[in-house]
């Protein structure tokens, strides 16, 4: 899942002329840590994710429809172990969503 969403982001980047320095320096992070999330070592935050696109001037949808394109019969293909690694990808990402969307709520109430 993350490799998917890196390459989601780089063939976006790409397509902007864009240069990982400069994507980088916009969200706030390091380059190395830009670059482990365009190859999928890092996890990304919905923060961070929100942050890209509005660099790459696409929504968050844009970027993660391509986690929509995966048929639900590759999970159940796969061997045991790859497809629960991706059903836990899948969890993590969730719940940091999750806890992305109660700290907007939390201070939109302050």
């Amino acid at each position: 899942m993350n490799e998917m969403l890196g390459s989601r982001i780089r063939a976006l980047r790409n397509a902007k002329n864009f240069t990982q320095e400069q994507v980088a320096a916009q969200i706030g992070v390091s380059r190395q840590k830009y670059a482990r999330i365009e190859s999928g070592v890092n996890s990304i935050t919905f923060d961070i994710l929100s942050k890209v696109a509005d660099v790459l001037g696409v929504t968050v949808g844009d970027i993660t429809r391509v986690l929509d394109e995966i048929p639900a019969a590759v999970y159940r293909a796969g061997e045991e172990g790859e497809s629960s690694e991706k059903i836990f990808d899948m969890l993590d990402l969730f719940y940091a969503n999750k806890h992305m969307y109660a700290r907007l709520q939390y201070k939109d109430m302050i």
